[in-house]
């Protein structure tokens, strides 16, 4: 017949239990001072000089990919381009995942982000979130069309952002981008960013 449940036993045995776990512990860390942790050697003295995997890029080959415009306009490449002419490129190209740059479709969700800005939403586009033209110029030539980065040349850039820009009511419509032109366009949220200047530290603003 089983022994009726005792809650001074219970007690007992969590005591004696944590009592044996301290003591085994306790043992274990003894036995282990004072002695070094085991080296650990990797074993890369038969590795070859080269696996063989990559070769050296090629001055060309450097030179196509450094096509980075900073925030002064530094960068642009010669070219020009046109709110119409952007427009159509955008209906063209950029469409299908962005959705139509004056609206957004309730209930549809767009597989890219939405491009203008839509003050109700507090959605961030290039209007109230980007904070240098020149980079949004910079953003397109490297990254779009989404399906094949790199193809639009540099007038095409130069006019998908000066639609762009029309569209979130930053430029006129017969304004005209080019290397000269784009940097002087003070984006709305230019003055929301401020320059990181930490130095390493837990300096935190």
């Amino acid at each position: 017949m089983p022994k009726p449940f005792n809650i001074g036993n219970k007690y007992t045995a969590i005591i004696t239990g944590s009592l044996l776990i301290l003591v085994l512990g306790a043992y274990s860390y003894n036995a282990g001072a004072g002695k070094p942790a085991p080296a650990f050697n990797a074993d890369t003295a038969q590795w070859p000089a080269s696996f063989g995997f990559g070769r050296e890029a090629t001055p060309q080959q450097i030179a196509a990919l450094d096509i980075d415009v900073r925030p002064d306009g530094l960068g642009l490449p010669t070219g020009s381009g046109t709110v119409i002419q952007g427009k159509a490129i955008y209906l063209t190209k950029c469409i299908a995942c962005h959705g139509s740059a004056e609206k957004v479709a309730p209930g549809v969700k767009l597989p890219a982000p939405v491009l203008v800005s839509d003050s109700a939403s507090k959605t961030k586009a290039i209007g109230n979130y980007w904070p240098y033209a020149s980079t949004v110029f910079d953003y397109i030539r490297r990254s779009m069309p989404y399906n094949l980065p790199g193809s639009l040349t540099d007038n095409e850039v130069y006019s998908v952002t000066a639609y762009l820009l029309n569209a979130n009511k930053i430029i006129k419509a017969d304004e005209v981008l080019n290397a000269q032109t784009l940097p002087k366009i003070a984006m709305p949220a230019q003055k929301l960013f401020i320059t990181d200047d930490r130095k390493g530290g837990p300096e935190v603003r």
